[in-house]
């Protein structure tokens, strides 16, 4: 069993590493030189690797010296953190909860996941960040985030000790302003041939399942945009220059914002969303809701009409 680490020789050595030597990280924290030396020395033997290498006056980190140092800079980040939250006085009776969510994730199902929380008679203090699926799920991995949600669930060669929620999914149709929508829904999908579209980005989840269903359907429209984010996507489509697809059950955010309206089902072709976490049981009481909700809204989403 490995033993236990001891953290005051782990501020030594992250300080004499930001500091390049001993003798300045003496000054920093006003202990001698040689009390430093001798808990970096400890702490070398404790992990029973050379952290440090002698270069003219001052010290080089080793290899097993720089990853000990990035766990060191995480290590002291998190106890920055948490000193700043438990002083603050704002948090009294508050909870938080820090959700990342990825550029491919529509809007509205982030906010529909999202707003219950606030109904909840728990005081919620909420920090959102958006972002791309890897770099979510390294800052999950971290701690620095409580939840992800994605489009897509964490693939097992990922390396990370983090675990997939599924939390619905709904059938995706094609969207278009109401002139456009008008002259292609005759026909539809046929109609599709020749027609300008506007596609997500080969990175989002759904893509490859957009593109068998426009090969299977035998169809070549004219793709002119690929997009990260679904905003983006839609504000785009919501211009006239093409149709664009998203969630069918969407479709009254997406009229309202954007005053498009639907043309037809993506027959087959879903829309995914996961909430991705570090717990295989789910023990935050905010994420337990956020996942409760969702899927009471998955499951109560109709199926796209026909034209």
């Amino acid at each position: 069993m490995a033993k236990p680490l001891n953290f005051n020789h782990l501020q030594y050595f992250w300080v004499v590493a930001k500091e390049g030597s001993i003798d300045k990280a003496a000054d920093r924290l006003g202990v001698a030189s040689q009390t430093i030396s001798g808990q970096i020395k400890l702490l070398e033997k404790s992990l029973g690797s050379a952290l440090f290498a002698p270069k003219g006056r001052g010290l080089v980190l080793t290899e097993a010296g720089r990853v000990a140092l990035g766990f060191a800079d995480q290590i002291f980040l998190l106890g920055e953190q948490m000193v700043e939250a438990l002083a603050d006085p704002a948090l009294g009776g508050m909870m938080r909860l820090h959700v990342g969510t990825t550029d491919a994730l529509p809007k509205w199902v982030s906010y529909e996941l999202i707003e219950p929380l606030f109904e909840s008679r728990t005081a919620v203090r909420l920090q959102c960040h958006e972002g791309e699926f890897e770099e979510l799920l390294a800052e999950l991995a971290l701690h620095k985030l409580d939840v992800v949600l994605a489009d897509r669930p964490v693939g097992d060669s990922s390396g990370l000790r983090v675990f997939s929620h599924p939390i619905g999914d709904g059938e995706m149709a094609l969207f278009a302003r109401p002139d456009l929508a008008a002259r292609v829904r005759g026909g539809f999908p046929k109609s599709l041939n020749g027609t300008p579209l506007l596609l997500p980005s080969r990175h989002t989840a759904v893509r490859p399942r957009l593109d068998v269903w426009l090969q299977h359907q035998g169809l070549q429209p004219r793709i002119i945009g690929e997009f990260e984010d679904s905003a983006l996507l839609a504000t785009f489509g919501a211009t006239g220059l093409g149709l664009f697809p998203a969630v069918a059950v969407s479709e009254p955010d997406l009229r309202t914002q954007y005053g498009v309206e639907i043309v037809g089902p993506i027959s087959g072709v879903r829309e995914q969303v996961f909430a991705i976490t570090n717990e295989r049981r789910i023990k935050h009481p905010l994420i337990e809701i956020l996942l409760s909700h969702g899927r009471q809204l998955w499951q109560q989403a109709p199926a796209p009409a026909t034209p």
